[in-house]
């Protein structure tokens, strides 16, 4: 059971809500820090002062006045008029996780809900009702307006309670309409009262709940590429030498060390090691601890950013004492969107220092005695092309990659009639960055599966060669659920196999 009060959510505590279900409730410090904020929230409303959100219109419309009974009706037009989201409905997980995040940042106690909101999206994530969330559409500036209100309409309602404003959520495997899927699990909507639309919406959470997987996942990635290489060195019969930790401890970066003692770990006992003879090798192999831990390095980097965000009080106006209430942006997704650009930019060098990898393996030049494109044997070369074709998939992807990692925080439009005039199209760079995440792993898949086949290769020229400690124990599970075979056969579903397995954490 994990027990939220805004201050102590980390990355692993949103993987297990979004992927696992594991149970979430209120500790006492959130149901206090959520109790004195709606207290101070009242105090504010028996008075007539001017505050933005609670009553004043949004935006453009700041300098519009709204009266107290008018109130509640300004927080259900908000959820109705920004929940114009368009595209592919995003993943189950991301919506749990983003539900996760919401409900820990309003247990922080600055936004003035009542615990009834929180412990809804708390039921909702408990029952299993998950609001479809439309994929695009977001600026991640004001956070992200529209997938938070199309997660509110599932929720909320109000007096007319007309289920075609109820969204779309699924519920046991059924996508219903969200009015049916909250009575089907039993689950009150609830009216929204004064400042909890804006509370609701307002806030990077989307695009901070796909870093939080992204990074979970991208940490998984780097220790795969570790065991990729590891298995690619020996099937080259690559150099040592240029995993010496000494050379690595000179330079002081912390990643770049960590993925040599890796190496070193992974090809313990190995006797296929510096069996070329070869002074040194290609960069791909040479330069691999300082190209993956520099992508180390930048993912924990990202971790220590997203960890503060799902933390973070992000709405607006935030509340902090009676009668003391602070118009600011911490809605602003400029720390996500820039995070998650250093992000598609690390996994995809992963990616690509992997591709060149598998094309040595391939390249009959290059691969130090194998067959050409992995075949067989050499007479097999011709009527089979072997892995051939895996190269290119990995090619195409890392070209992608490529487009994709181009930084999306650097790019901005005016909202709003210039009241918003700096956006961090952080969402966009969130979905880029999963996106590249997706690609990676699948160049990985191919690289662990090509190198595979090389060992097997290998191992038929030199049958009394030992593996390492770690690529052995690594290609023992791959062999498990892709055994080998001599001839040309249908590689995309093997390489898929692969895949799953990395996604399973099958090679932790």
């Amino acid at each position: 059971m994990i027990s939220i009060h805004g201050h102590n959510l980390c990355i692993e505590d949103v993987v297990t809500v979004a992927r696992k279900n594991e149970p979430v409730e209120i500790s006492p410090e959130g149901l206090t820090n959520i109790e004195r904020a709606r207290g101070w929230l009242e105090n504010v409303l028996a008075t007539d002062l001017p505050v933005y959100g609670i009553n004043t219109g949004f935006g453009i419309f700041a300098d519009r006045h709204i009266t107290l009974k008018d109130s509640n009706q300004l927080s259900r037009n908000l959820i109705l008029s920004h929940a114009v989201g368009t595209g592919p409905a995003l993943d189950d997980e991301i919506v749990r996780g983003a539900m996760l995040v919401r409900a820990n940042t309003l247990a922080k106690g600055y936004s003035g809900v009542r615990t009834e909101i929180v412990q809804t999206l708390l039921d909702m994530l408990m029952a299993g009702v998950t609001p479809v969330v439309p994929s695009q559409g977001s600026l991640g500036s004001s956070g992200d307006l529209g997938p938070l209100s199309h997660l509110a309409l599932v929720m909320t309602t109000d007096a007319l309670d007309r289920v075609e404003d109820s969204g779309w959520a699924t519920y046991q495997g059924n996508t219903l309409r969200g009015k049916d899927a909250m009575a089907k699990a039993n689950l009150q909507r609830l009216v929204l009262g004064p400042k909890e639309g804006l509370a609701l919406n307002n806030g990077a959470t989307f695009s901070a709940a796909i870093g939080a997987l992204a990074v979970y996942d991208a940490r998984n990635l780097a220790h795969v590429a570790e065991l990729a290489l590891s298995m690619t060195l020996e099937a080259l019969m690559g150099t040592s030498a240029a995993f010496d930790l000494r050379l690595h401890t000179v330079r002081e970066q912390a990643g770049q060390l960590r993925v040599a003692k890796a190496i070193k770990d992974h090809t313990r006992g190995s006797t296929l090691m510096d069996g070329a003879g070869r002074v040194q090798d290609a960069y791909s192999l040479r330069c691999a601890p300082q190209v993956q831990g520099a992508v180390l390095d930048t993912i924990e980097f990202c971790a220590q950013i997203i960890e503060r965000e799902i933390n973070a009080a992000t709405d607006n106006p935030l509340l902090f004492s009676p009668l003391d209430i602070l118009s600011g942006g911490n809605f602003h997704g400029e720390p996500v969107g820039l995070v998650m650009d250093y992000l598609g930019i690390a996994l995809s060098e992963l990616a690509a220092i992997s591709e060149r990898r598998i094309f040595r393996m391939t390249d009959g030049n290059l691969n130090t005695g194998l067959p050409p494109m992995l075949v067989d044997h050499l007479q097999a070369a011709g009527l089979n092309s072997g892995l051939m074709m895996p190269q290119y998939t990995a090619a195409s992807l890392v070209l992608e990659n490529q487009t994709l990692a181009h930084p999306d925080s650097v790019h901005s439009l005016p909202t709003s009639g210039e009241q918003e005039d700096h956006n961090a199209n952080a969402m966009t760079a969130a979905r880029h960055a999963r996106q590249i995440l997706d690609n990676a792993r699948h160049v990985l898949a191919i690289e662990l599966y090509t190198a595979a086949r090389a060992l097997d290769l290998r191992l038929k020229q030199q049958p009394e060669a030992q593996l390492g400690v770690g690529t052995g124990k690594a290609y023992d599970i791959l062999r498990a659920a892709v055994p080998y075979q001599a001839g040309d056969a249908l590689w995309g579903p093997e390489i898929e196999t692969v895949a799953t397995l990395i996604k399973k954490e099958a090679f932790s």
